[in-house]
């Protein structure tokens, strides 16, 4: 048995918000564009903050 704790991820890659969102990749990119949902770059990659798609999914704007 392990005692290892996740740690809670802060952001998400695309690939991966659109697995925990059940979204597909044009529906981020639509939400990204129009501004309601963040996303950063850092270095070539583009994250969504975690708790910008929690707002989104939650019904609010981020």
């Amino acid at each position: 048995m392990s005692d290892t704790i996740e740690p809670q991820k802060l952001a998400f890659s695309i690939r991966e918000a659109c697995a925990a969102s059940s979204l597909g990749k044009t529906t981020l990119y639509t939400h990204i564009n129009s501004g309601r949902l963040k996303a950063i770059r850092v270095g070539g990659r583009r994250l969504i903050p975690a708790e910008s798609l929690h707002t989104l999914l939650n019904g609010a704007a981020a």
